[in-house]
């Protein structure tokens, strides 16, 4: 079995290294461009064991593959580079496991950093294995800083000013970031506990894997339990192993915060500190990657949010808090329609969602996100469908929208509701809307966008 990417060099000025000299953390910086990428970021670390260690769960995330497939060789890809978001006042670490099915961030905000100078961008940072291990040896009493960018030269130990690293970008990172703000923008805040009943509950978890038993974590009393039957409250879980990423981390967390999606059952487990945040979500099933979940393929879709992606996107400025009420009165849209801008830019990879904040944040990642759209299968079958004249229009209520697709030696029925949408093929009556649309409802809804947009003869 073969894994689909993408060829792309990757330049650095130098390695990451940790200057135990001189105290400080230069992490290299990839650009596409001639020049290298100035300084995002220049600081202290306030508290640099904490920052070191949420550093090393996240690169623990990239490291692992929690699902290998029985036709797939169990070798981990070469991935690991995270990618770094620097806005006015914090600075953001994403990344992605080997399987694609967890996603982990580090949120840094102003108060964890004591910066010389913020700068605004989103890059990649190479975390190699001699980084990782000066990361282990950081104390807290230790004077590090962090430097995210090249603005000038940092010898590394072998002394090399430039360093180029050729890898295949797996196509599952791409759509994974476009996928994982679709399931966050749905999600609600279930539960919540002390970091001290967090970090017990994360040590008693089993040892061994759960991938194949469904597992829902509820409430009891001040903590939580792990029960094999859903209740008010529950979330559930498959694959708990992959929570064990958080056990390191918890003894110096203030809370755990559980989020759930309720249409995928993906969720999100937040653990609070005094001046930063990690966050680990992870999908519905050990063996479901969120590249292939299609959540986004919506507002892939729809073409109402055209004429206001420009303008929205071009008053985007590296916030770390999209505030909508602003973006609003800047813009001239209305609330609706900023909303489905931002879906849109979010799954096109130009915006994250904060769970937090229950908002999102501008960053556009390093990568051709031209190919977004293009590396969609049942959104361009679905444009095939339209374009072959295959899709006609049915029976129209105040209820619902009907409208009929040909297949293979059948038309599909699909019905259009308010806030639901059905299909007769075998893909639906097999996954439902909890993996994203079928081809055939997204063909639906593009001709009925079109029809609304012709004007009456």
């Amino acid at each position: 079995m073969t894994t689909l990417a993408l060829d792309y060099v990757y330049r650095y000025l130098h390695e990451s290294v940790l200057d135990r000299p001189e105290g400080c953390l230069r992490l290299a910086t990839f650009s596409d461009a001639e020049e290298a990428h100035p300084y995002f970021f220049r600081g202290d670390l306030v508290r640099p064991r904490r920052t070191a260690d949420l550093l090393r769960g996240l690169m623990r995330v990239v490291q692992t593959r929690f699902h290998v497939p029985p036709a797939m060789l169990g070798r981990i890809l070469a991935m690991a580079d995270p990618v770094v978001t620097c806005s006015d006042d914090r600075v953001r670490f994403e990344a992605f496991s080997g399987c694609c099915g967890v996603y982990a961030r580090i949120d840094l905000l102003p108060s964890a950093v004591s910066g010389e100078t913020f700068g605004r961008g989103t890059t990649n940072v190479d975390f190699n294995q001699a980084m990782l291990s000066a990361l282990a040896m950081v104390r807290g009493t230790d004077a590090v800083s962090l430097c995210v960018g090249a603005d000038e030269l940092a010898l590394s130990r072998n002394r090399s000013t430039v360093v180029e690293k050729k890898v295949k970008l797996p196509v599952r990172w791409l759509k994974g970031f476009v996928e994982v703000q679709a399931c966050q923008g749905r999600m609600q805040h279930v539960l919540e506990v002390p970091g001290v009943e967090a970090m017990r509950f994360l040590r008693s978890l089993p040892r061994m894997k759960t991938g194949r038993r469904e597992t829902w974590v509820a409430p009891i009393g001040r903590g939580l339990r792990l029960s094999q039957r859903e209740s008010p409250g529950a979330v559930r879980v498959g694959g708990l192993e992959r929570l064990r990423v958080l056990e390191n981390l918890a003894p110096q967390a203030r809370t755990l915060r559980v989020f759930s999606d309720p249409s995928t059952g993906a969720s999100a487990w937040q653990l609070d500190f005094d001046d930063c945040r990690f966050h680990l979500v992870i999908s519905p099933e050990v063996w479901r990657g969120f590249s292939g979940e299609g959540q986004a393929l919506g507002a892939l879709a729809s073409e109402e949010w055209r004429q206001w992606v420009p303008k929205i996107r071009a008053a985007l400025k590296w916030e770390a808090v999209i505030d909508l009420d602003q973006l609003t009165a800047k813009t001239g849209a209305s609330a609706e329609a900023v909303r489905r801008a931002l879906a849109a830019l979010g799954a096109r990879g130009l915006v994250g969602f904060d769970l937090s904040e229950g908002a999102y944040f501008h960053r556009e990642l390093p990568f051709d996100m031209a190919l977004v759209e293009k590396l969609q299968p049942r959104l361009a079958n679905a444009r095939k469908l339209i374009a072959g004249g295959k899709v006609r229009a049915g029976a129209r209520t105040a209820e619902e929208i009907e409208v009929f697709v040909a297949g293979s030696g059948v038309e599909h029925r699909v019905r259009l509701l308010a806030d639901d949408a059905r299909c007769t093929c075998p893909w639906f009556a097999k996954h439902g809307t909890a993996r994203g649309p079928c081809k055939h409802i997204l063909a639906a809804r593009i001709l009925l966008a079109k029809i609304e947009e012709t004007p009456d003869e």
